[in-house]
């Protein structure tokens, strides 16, 4: 035992002494191929693993990420390497998948067809849930520590289910209508499909490389993804997932555009698509069902209906704006999307019946219009909205787009919610020293009546509301977190469940019924 133990006393000195010539000598595309490829793909692409390219790693710091190489990622298939590569070899490894590829890679219809499983065929599982609660009543917690969802009775706040998740989950999980099926889309570009009322994963397929969001159709008929890489926007039959067609996001002139995000538009029966590169907005209609639907609760279509989608009614109708767009939110009719411009430069009203920009939004300090809430104030609906790089709320009347109030807060806040039911607006100061706050806005007097330290030094955030507007979760963005539940009137914390990093919660009757506090 002694013996071994100074022979790798030895070792350990003469890599020491050798550390400069080895890292010269490191190859990191070949320790990758030796190391990786098998899980994270040849080309970096994903497989088993997540895509290991720069746009995909955003959420990484690279010093994190020579942790996860030495010292893998628990509760996942991520081992440790730290036996294996000398602490020179893990660094070059990080630092080269930090590094765009020379040639920019492709992701076809032919690849998305492949990526395409099927588990459970739509009808094959049971119509009943498995369980007694509310079935609109209740929650999905993405827990992004160890990559897992939880599902929470929405009354007691007992676990259903918890089950793993790809990695990366982003843009927050679409329901049907009817609230039984869930789709999760990764920044691998992995569209996930989950029989809430079975507890099964049912169907997955990949829609690209780096996929920004998903959105449902009103209908619960398609979906749609916004990718970054490639610059594409991407259909898909909602009841299998199966791919039917990939808009390329390209201009008049011939330039691509990654895309932002994409929205359902339910009242206009389509997708609203954000273009980050091109100075466009684009909807996409979705076709009206030719044959009569047997049973809009479950989903249920007629053989012939299901099988004959035509693609030729998705035409893109474009609609040309004064400024690039990143982010939108839309009032209750959608017939109005305000959208942030590029670099903080404030946002702009465009009425998408007419295309025509009807105002502009004078907000400094890059709004996040796609977290904004609104309600009704004195017969006048206003909404209001955190800013990315500015301790403000911004409160807008919708009426004729003028600014009422900016509420300073403690720092620069991600996620503002509500509910119709609650008299208070919910806002973190997610960046900054104070991103342990979380302020208490009341709707009716536009103040901050309450501010909360859940736990002093822990990230708190993101709020959703249950149903009725009775009770709140708020997160613990920590490995060792919680979703705390709170009393919406009193202001009362009831009780703590614990989680590991719990990021987004989302109520199923909030983004079914798209209730005006919760973001759509």
């Amino acid at each position: 035992m002694v013996k071994r133990g100074v022979i790798r006393l030895l070792s350990l000195s003469v890599l020491l002494l050798s550390w400069p010539a080895l890292a010269e000598q490191v190859d990191p595309e070949a320790l990758y191929q030796t190391h990786c490829a098998s899980c994270h793909g040849i080309d970096r692409l994903g497989g088993m693993g997540p895509a290991l390219l720069p746009g995909n790693l955003s959420r990484l710091k690279q010093d994190e990420a020579i942790e996860v190489i030495r010292e893998g990622r628990p509760a996942t298939q991520m081992m440790g390497f730290d036996d294996v590569l000398a602490p020179a070899e893990s660094e070059a490894v990080a630092k080269w998948i930090y590094t765009p590829p020379e040639a920019p890679p492709t992701w076809t219809m032919a690849d998305i067809k492949q990526s395409h499983a099927v588990m459970h065929p739509f009808g094959s599982l049971p119509e009943a849930p498995t369980f007694d609660a509310d079935p609109l009543n209740l929650f999905l917690v993405v827990e992004t520590g160890d990559h897992h969802v939880s599902l929470l009775d929405g009354d007691t706040f007992e676990r259903i289910d918890r089950f793993p998740s790809r990695y990366a989950l982003h843009g927050g999980p679409k329901y049907t209508p009817d609230g039984r099926y869930v789709f999760f889309g990764s920044r691998d570009g992995w569209i996930s499909k989950y029989d809430i009322y079975n507890q099964k994963m049912v169907a997955e397929v990949r829609a690209g490389i780096n996929m920004r969001n998903i959105a449902v159709s009103g209908d619960g008929r398609y979906v749609m993804a916004a990718n970054y890489l490639p610059h594409s926007l991407v259909l898909f039959d909602a009841h299998n997932l199966a791919p039917m067609k990939i808009y390329p996001a390209k201009g008049e002139n011939g330039d691509t555009s990654r895309v932002s995000a994409v929205y359902a538009a339910p009242p206009r029966g389509s997708f609203i698509a954000a273009l980050k590169d091109i100075k466009e907005v684009w909807e996409i209609p979705w076709p009206v069902p030719t044959s009569p639907v047997v049973s809009t609760g479950h989903m249920k279509e007629p053989i012939e209906a299901q099988r004959s989608h035509d693609t030729a009614n998705f035409d893109v109708r474009r609609i040309t704006v004064p400024d690039y767009l990143d982010d939108f939110f839309f009032d209750p009719e959608y017939r109005h999307v305000i959208g942030a411009a590029r670099g903080g430069k404030g946002a702009m009203v465009v009425d998408l019946d007419s295309g025509n920009k009807v105002a502009d939004l004078p907000l400094a300090g890059m709004p996040h219009l796609g977290s904004g809430v609104s309600w009704m104030l004195d017969g006048r609906r206003v909404m209001a909205i955190p800013h990315l790089t500015k301790g403000a709320v911004s409160i807008i009347d919708m009426s004729d787009w003028s600014l009422i109030k900016t509420l300073e807060t403690q720092g620069p806040g991600f996620f503002m919610r509500s509910h119709e039911n609650s008299p208070y607006a919910w806002v973190d100061v997610f960046f900054g020293p104070n991103s342990d706050k979380v302020h208490v806005i009341d709707k009716k007097t536009l103040e901050i009546v309450k501010t909360l330290t859940p736990a002093p030094g822990k990230v708190a955030a993101h709020v959703e509301f249950d149903r009725y507007g009775e009770k709140l979760l708020l997160s613990l963005w920590d490995r060792d977190g919680a979703v705390i539940v709170y009393d919406a009137q009193t202001l009362e914390e009831l009780q703590r469940i614990p989680m590991d990093k719990p990021s987004g919660k989302y109520n199923v009757w909030n983004k079914t019924r798209y209730e005006e506090g919760t973001s759509h």
